[in-house]
């Protein structure tokens, strides 16, 4: 009988040691975003408080990513999903959450976020699939609009302080620290670019509408035809002739775009293409900050 009664008692002295010395806990809010922008911004606010990783990279066309099952495991787990919203992630997004079997994170739970029922929506209403890969409820590229970001980034620090009311005030916190310096990058931004408000550019994807009406650009066109499509040579001919006609030298595209069209047409202007990864580089510590002054600095360089 000796063994099991020094066997109670030592278990009894390991809870005691358990009681005293308890393992440290891992309180962190774990947040996954759907785009690497989403995650920066919210990594900003929520700084030690929070985990936070990006289901895309910037790499990767936010409209097409892989279901991984990797990905499933990070929703499993998480706390929030901030997602973009608009059906930028409609043809991924619905299978990872219900693979995930987190009632957390389903649209409508407690820890979902749509950023874009912060903001006010541009090109809502178009439902003609005839027309290409439309988003009905809006465009849903308004994270090229610091403006717009900023509205985001309240949302997510108020909904942050909803799952977690203990750590509000931190939350609070880094909203302000990071509107501060988004307001303050902002304002360089516009008085760098204020001298080509109205100057004529060319994109490849619909993605630039909300970035030419904060800066005031003229989006003349779109080297897709519809968009999703590729661009044919013969609708390459029409931008090129309209960009002659119109003075653009600039073409707007994402790195994740085949590049050799938007060289070409460039070329033909006389201009240049201005190319950037689809989002910052959360693994390199990059934020969106850094990433939107990279766009700035290519954008400003092109239009001299």
């Amino acid at each position: 009988m000796r063994t099991p009664l020094v066997l109670v008692a030592s278990l009894a002295v390991v809870g005691l040691i358990g009681v005293a010395h308890p393992r440290p806990a891992h309180a962190d809010v774990k947040i996954v975003a759907t785009v690497p922008d989403l995650a920066s911004i919210a990594k900003e606010i929520g700084g030690k408080k929070v985990s936070v990783t990006a289901l895309s990279l910037p790499s990767q066309d936010p409209h097409f990513v892989d279901a991984k099952p990797s990905l499933v495991l990070k929703l499993a787990k998480a706390d929030l999903l901030i997602a973009v919203g608009l059906e930028l992630e409609v043809g991924w997004l619905p299978s990872l959450q219900t693979q995930a079997r987190n009632s957390k994170i389903q649209a409508g739970g407690a820890g979902f976020l749509d950023c874009s029922t912060s903001i006010s929506v541009k090109e809502a209403g178009n439902t003609d699939r005839a027309k290409g890969d439309v988003h009905p409820s809006g465009n849903p590229h308004y994270l090229y609009d610091p403006r717009r970001a900023g509205k985001c980034a309240k949302a997510i620090a108020d909904k942050l302080a909803a799952i977690d009311p203990d750590n509000a005030k931190t939350y609070a916190a880094g909203y302000a620290a990071f509107a501060k310096r988004l307001d303050g990058a902002r304002a360089d931004w516009e008085a760098r670019l204020a001298a080509y408000k109205g100057a004529p550019v060319i994109t490849y994807h619909a993605s630039w509408i909300y970035l030419s009406d904060w800066l005031g650009l003229d989006q003349v066109a779109t080297l897709e035809p519809k968009p999703g499509i590729p661009p044919t040579p013969s609708h390459v001919a029409q931008v090129i002739k309209t960009g002659k006609a119109k003075g653009a030298k600039v073409v707007l595209q994402e790195a994740y775009y085949p590049d050799k069209t938007g060289k070409l047409v460039a070329k033909k202007l006389g201009g240049a293409v201005v190319s950037l990864p689809g989002g910052a580089d959360v693994g390199q510590g990059e934020s969106y900050v850094d990433h939107m002054d990279q766009l700035v600095d290519k954008l400003a360089d092109a239009l001299k």
